[in-house]
């Protein structure tokens, strides 16, 4: 019987790895993905992703890696969006260049390592327009846990130490201070159509680079 494939976003963070081990724990297969903008993060950060893929592989052999280049979108964002709302579109677009992992792998989901209202992110209301930029389904396993008993989950599986590693992320990357935690879906819409959504999805998706631990 084969299992059934997941598209992980790994942010390289401690949840979205622990996030990954979860659906691996529950027999399905995690094929990884992540964005990054070597502009502001350098190749370090590349090899910390490639490491946490690498220890994850411990629990599922060949385990597939896609790094997507980000750089492009995110000059897009913030050129034509306001400062509040660039977090809650760079996840969008996040998610629809993940949509194009999920599509080629012919995978079920997309699953992401959100726990709930812990970032301006992550607040129900903004989750809600975020996961409204995919059509397929979005698995949170992390949501409504407690964020030591997810720190304990990292330290057994072997993330922790990697995981935090200073690092720079896409979404943290010249957004507002005090970025919208009640984001409304007409508003997030309105905006976005500054952006030219399909070229830059594509764009960002043909230039990934796969690897597998």
């Amino acid at each position: 019987m084969s299992k059934t494939k997941l598209v992980v976003l790994m942010s390289g963070g401690i949840d979205s790895p622990v996030a990954a081990w979860r659906m691996i724990n529950l027999e399905c297969e995690a094929v990884l993905v992540h964005f990054h903008n070597y502009t502001s993060t350098g190749t370090n950060v590349k090899e910390k992703i490639v490491k946490l893929s690498e220890v994850l592989s411990k629990h599922q052999p060949k385990i597939k890696l896609y790094l997507i280049p980000f750089k492009d979108v995110q000059t897009e964002i913030i050129k034509f969006i306001p400062s509040k709302l660039r977090m809650i579109i760079t996840r969008r677009m996040m998610l629809r260049i993940a949509e194009k992992v999920l599509e080629k792998e012919e995978a079920y989901a997309l699953v992401t390592g959100d726990n709930l209202a812990q970032v301006a992110s992550q607040t129900l209301e903004n989750m809600r327009v975020i996961h409204k930029a995919t059509k397929h389904p979005i698995l949170t396993p992390l949501l409504g846990e407690n964020k030591e008993d997810i720190i304990k989950t990292a330290k057994k599986i072997g993330t922790f130490e990697l995981s935090v590693m200073p690092y720079s992320d896409c979404c943290s990357f010249l957004v507002d201070k005090h970025p919208e935690t009640k984001a409304k879906l007409e508003v997030v819409e309105s905006v976005e159509k500054n952006l030219k959504i399909a070229d830059l999805v594509s764009l960002a998706f043909e230039k990934s680079e796969v690897t597998i631990s």
